[in-house]
């Protein structure tokens, strides 16, 4: 069978975009950019609004180059400063990509899904609509009637059944990418997988152990900040701080007899450590910022800026 993309000497030409990956909070852009990576790139946790900044994370495959934009949750809920940034973060991620995919879960369509249709509608930009986590769903016939009516909902490209957490069905979602993709040559070199520094993929990953651990409302409340970040041959010295709200926020950060704290991190710095490939140290301070989450100047010195 002939490629009917390639050309009259058999070979396909070289593309290279950026793809937009969106959807409400916690239906697993995060997962699925890593799956399609390879490789751990963006923190993951149960928790919705894990992802707070977009990040890239670069495939290059061959004769093409795919730069995945990984995008904060878009929702209605915007009652702090942060929640307001999360969207404009999203939304302002979208404005440059050449094809944007939508993340949504199977058998569920709620108004932060259409939320995220109003902001697509006002975007020229072809997009595909990906079911993920069909996993969960035993019987797959089950799925038709919610296939048909998320085509009623928006005229998408395609539609991509798939389970990003087993990696089902995600290698056809790749070629699909590929063909809405520009003949253009690498904006990366192959070997870049991100454009973030390792002191934010550090920082990165101390939060994902905060969320991952936290109850249910402290980790929103919480920011992580590298104070100190000193390499040597065999060793990083790392010194971070995270930030609270409250006093007794603080109090749960550290437990009982600091033993949260502890636990914490020796997670992160085993995570720290295959993103390293070094032995780290690492130290972990808890300190209060009252009212961060809701005051864009303190989010700033915080690092959530969006230039």
């Amino acid at each position: 069978m002939t490629d009917p993309d390639a050309g009259t000497d058999g070979e396909r030409p070289q593309r290279c975009g950026y793809i937009g990956l969106v959807g409400r909070p916690n239906v697993g852009k995060s997962t699925l950019l890593n799956r399609l990576l390879g490789m751990k790139l963006s923190i993951v946790s149960r928790r919705p609004q894990t992802t707070r900044n977009s990040i890239l994370g670069v495939q290059t495959r061959d004769d093409t180059q795919f730069i995945y934009v990984d995008t904060p949750g878009l929702h209605g809920r915007q009652k702090k400063a942060l929640n307001r940034y999360l969207n404009r973060s999203a939304v302002t991620a979208l404005r440059d990509v050449d094809v944007v995919v939508m993340l949504v879960e199977p058998q569920r369509w709620t108004d932060d899904d259409e939320l995220v249709l109003e902001h697509l509608r006002q975007l020229d930009r072809p997009v595909i609509a990906v079911v993920n986590k069909v996993d969960l769903i035993p019987h797959k016939e089950e799925l038709l009637p919610f296939l048909e009516e998320l085509a009623g909902r928006y005229p998408f490209r395609e539609i991509i059944p798939l389970s990003a957490e087993k990696g089902q069905n995600v290698e056809p979602l790749e070629e699909v990418i590929r063909g809405y993709l520009p003949e253009s040559v690498f904006y990366f070199p192959e070997e870049q997988v991100t454009d973030r520094s390792q002191r934010f993929l550090v920082a990165e990953l101390i939060r994902e152990q905060l969320m991952r651990t936290l109850g249910q409302e402290v980790p929103y409340s919480t920011s992580v900040a590298l104070e100190a970040f000193e390499e040597s041959d065999r060793l990083i010295r790392i010194s971070a701080v995270i930030w609270v709200e409250r006093d007794g926020q603080k109090a749960i950060v550290i437990g009982n007899g600091g033993q949260q704290l502890k636990r914490i991190g020796q997670q992160a710095r085993r995570q720290i450590e295959h993103l390293v490939e070094k032995k780290v140290h690492l130290e972990l301070w808890v300190k209060i910022r009252e009212g961060w989450a809701d005051d864009e100047r303190a989010m700033k010195s915080l690092g959530y800026d969006e230039n």
